[in-house]
């Protein structure tokens, strides 16, 4: 019947309204290396960073790629709409190929790209410890240069220290053993090296100064010594103490006396020092004359 013909036609209306179609734009982008290889690049619009970021590294068979803008802005933020980056049709990056590197702690390891924005952390850093980079820590880790994690124990519990380019470092893990610098964070300015025991941490400043946190007994502590902490050159570490090299060739230590804490019995032979090794429990410094001083637990070389 008529009735029955129109009702046909209105489930078919009411069907055909209730089908959503999706239209958006493409947006096209440059994206060059710097030997000169170009690729042209489209990506819907609504986009991210991170989109365009795997899009260039699948396009040029590379796996981290750092890209930036004719104006020299790096796009650091993977979850960031490209709208909200700026990054507009026609757009001409440069895509900068970025090594991997890692470090560990005795339970886990971390991974980044110097000059990159993330760190990427797994393992175990302790009871009660995600394996991980938390948000808020992440949301510190602009322009990563180098990561450091505290030395191998036997005990798995750790920390990493990342030295940003700004000389300001970001902390996180065990925070007994490290992971937590709030107590020193105004301190960790200009920083330009990081060594580290097994649950401490030491880092030397641009003007020779040195900076300590983490557990005291592993070196954490340096207030001991830290007027005589001037002009550090280089800073080596055993399980659980330092030996700082300085300026004049000297050597000062402090932590676990019987790791390597405690060079008073060698004190006087510890002159220019142009090198120092260590293992875990005892160091050995390099005279300019060619000859060995060594200190520490006996079984270890000491």
């Amino acid at each position: 019947s008529q009735c029955t013909q129109d009702l046909e036609r209105l489930k078919i209306i009411n069907e055909f309204s209730s089908i959503r179609v999706c239209v958006y734009t493409m947006l096209s982008v440059n994206v060059s290396l710097p030997s000169g290889r170009s690729e042209t690049l489209a990506v819907p619009e609504f986009s991210t960073v991170g989109d365009l970021q795997i899009l260039a590294q699948e396009s040029f068979g590379q796996k981290f790629l750092r890209l930036v803008t004719s104006n020299n802005v790096a796009l650091t933020h993977p979850l960031e709409p490209l709208q909200a980056a700026r990054v507009q049709e026609g757009e001409n990056l440069t895509a900068f190929v970025q090594h991997a590197e890692i470090a560990s702690t005795v339970g886990a390891f971390t991974v980044w790209c110097s000059g990159g924005d993330m760190v990427v952390t797994w393992g175990f850093l302790g009871f009660g410890q995600v394996a991980g980079v938390s948000s808020a820590i992440q949301d510190q880790l602009r322009n990563v240069q180098t990561v450091q994690g505290t030395k191998i124990v036997s005990f798995p519990v750790g920390a990493f220290a990342s030295i940003l380019s700004d000389g300001s470092v970001v902390t996180w893990g065990n925070g007994p053993t490290g992971g937590d610098s709030s107590s020193v964070k105004e301190q960790l300015r200009n920083v330009k090296k990081i060594a580290a025991t097994g649950f401490a941490f030491a880092a030397i400043l641009n003007n020779g100064s040195v900076v300590t946190w983490g557990s005291w007994a592993f070196g954490g502590g340096s207030s001991a010594v830290q007027d005589q902490l001037k002009a550090v050159q280089q800073i080596q570490a055993t399980s659980m103490a330092f030996a700082a090299v300085l300026s004049d060739g000297s050597v000062v230590t402090w932590g676990n006396p019987a790791r390597g804490g405690d060079s008073s019995a060698v004190q006087d032979q510890l002159k220019k020092v142009e090198q120092i090794s260590a293992t875990d429990s005892a160091f050995a410094a390099i005279l300019a004359d060619g000859s060995v001083v060594s200190w520490g637990d006996p079984g270890y070389g000491g």
